[in-house]
């Protein structure tokens, strides 16, 4: 609960220093795609990154101790936690410019790809987590059901997570 506490502190704290930081307007007009902005966002969106995987992993550790695995559930163990792992960032965030320049129908191409690739993702963490759970004692599946429905209860908040 503390750990759950500080992390949520540091959020705030984030989001109210990016914010006040954003709505600081330098000289000369309005940033715009490659703006003098666009560092910093990246800088800040590689922090946001790292300290969500730090957040991920500790969420992991404690679900895993929480389940009071057997050891021959360990294999299965790290199956799951492979397949949860976050997906790794995107190379390059869409150029708004590259994507003015192609027809409708080739941005439509372009987002089915995108959304595809989001699901094939989904779909992985998915099927792990089933296999997973299949392993799991009735008393580590009431566990898990506890333990993870509050991240897929959807709501306010960031897509769904409420912490």
């Amino acid at each position: 609960m503390k750990a759950l506490r500080t992390s949520l502190i540091t959020t705030g704290l984030l989001a109210a220093l990016a914010g006040s930081a954003m709505a600081q307007m330098g000289p000369g007009g309005m940033p715009g795609p490659d703006g003098h902005h666009g560092p910093r966002m990246e800088k800040m969106r590689e922090h946001m990154r790292e300290h969500m995987g730090e957040r991920h992993k500790q969420h992991l550790a404690d679900l895993k101790g929480k389940l009071k695995l057997q050891p021959n559930q360990e294999a299965a163990w790290n199956t799951f936690e492979q397949a949860m792992q976050p997906p790794a960032p995107p190379a390059a965030r869409a150029d708004r410019a590259a994507m003015e320049k192609l027809t409708t129908p080739e941005r439509i191409d372009q987002m089915q790809t995108l959304h595809a690739q989001r699901e094939a993702e989904m779909k992985k963490r998915g099927d792990g987590i089933k296999t997973f759970y299949a392993g799991l004692n009735p008393e580590q599946k009431k566990t898990f059901d506890a333990e993870t429905a509050r991240f897929m209860a959807g709501g306010p908040g960031m897509r769904g997570h409420q912490h």
